[in-house]
């Protein structure tokens, strides 16, 4: 069959024939229609992400749509190494292959679910979020953030704060506020400043690095001795930076509790039992996103091209 498939960590995956899988017990042979290039799988092709095994010569890809010999759609995750989703076929657990329903087609079922599973996960398992609260998404023109939005309105979400640096993507997105990262550094602070001092009880942090300490040190500069207001921080990328400085001050000067949503701060079944929930309200219209298919035999020239706003699917 054919597949993107790569040979030397860091480098884009080449379209060339590779052995097929062989369906074992307990599993279903897949014929792949749709395959995500989200940012996890980019990292775990590069050998940077944590649960990147690093045997090569593999095939990227961590989940997909594809039908099976009946006929039938089914989303599908957790294929055996060292097959991914980004080939004509797979092989995977048919305890993992869920049903596609009507009125929802392969490629946007295929973008979804991973960025939707993460913005669902984080705020209603981790952060918890409840009707009349404000969400403030740092990350937000992205497609996981322009999903969280949605998210944060479908769970009641009285105040949506969208910050992001290409905020056209959200343009028409329903929020109360924007905050544009790519306004010089004391504009961002100030913008922070004033939705720290309206208060914020959820943030959903897809950037880390400087962004996120611009916005706690404007929850910290914004303390009142007299009363405090929770905040919830989860912390779910860092496309902005690994890491940042925490001074100790600001955790005397907010009632701050940080928290992580991703593989190991949730279990699989939890992260995988709001698959069903997403494709029902994909299915209506509550939930959307920005689509760009690809064929896989563009895989190379594709692999590298930044996200903006849209979801890279591959279809065969």
């Amino acid at each position: 069959m054919q597949a993107a498939v790569v040979n030397v960590l860091g480098e884009p995956p080449q379209y060339q024939s590779f052995p097929d899988p062989v369906a074992q017990d307990g599993e279903e042979l897949i014929q792949v229609c749709a395959a995500g290039l989200h940012p996890v799988v980019k990292g775990l092709a590069s050998g940077s992400h944590y649960a990147s095994s690093g045997k090569l010569p593999a095939i990227p890809g961590i989940d997909g749509v594809g039908t099976l010999a009946d006929g039938s759609h089914v989303y599908f995750v957790f294929v055996r190494k060292p097959w991914g989703t980004m080939a004509e076929r797979a092989a995977a657990p048919k305890s993992k292959c869920i049903p596609v329903p009507d009125g929802l087609d392969d490629v946007q079922a295929a973008a979804i679910a991973n960025p939707g599973m993460s913005a669902w996960v984080s705020m209603k398992s981790r952060a918890g979020v409840t009707a009349g609260e404000t969400v403030l998404i740092l990350g937000a023109t992205g497609v996981a953030g322009q999903l969280a939005i949605q998210t944060a309105r479908l769970l009641g979400a009285r105040r949506v704060i969208a910050a992001g640096r290409n905020v056209a993507a959200i343009s028409a997105a329903d929020i109360d506020s924007v905050i544009a990262l790519n306004d010089p550094e004391e504009a961002v602070r100030e913008a922070f400043a004033a939705q720290a001092a309206a208060g914020i009880d959820v943030i959903i942090d897809y950037l880390w690095g400087r962004p996120t300490e611009l916005l706690l040190e404007a929850l910290a500069k914004g303390f009142k001795a007299g009363s405090t207001h929770r905040t919830r921080l989860v912390e779910v990328g860092a496309s902005a930076g690994p890491a940042i400085t925490l001074p100790a001050a600001t955790l005397r000067s907010i009632d701050l509790t940080i928290l992580g949503s991703g593989f190991g701060s949730a279990s699989l079944d939890e992260i995988f039992a709001a698959i069903p929930t997403l494709f029902s309200m994909a299915a209506q219209g509550k939930l959307t996103v920005a689509v760009e298919p690809v064929p896989l035999a563009d895989v190379e020239s594709a692999w590298t091209r930044t996200e903006k706003g849209r979801r890279i699917v591959f279809t065969p």
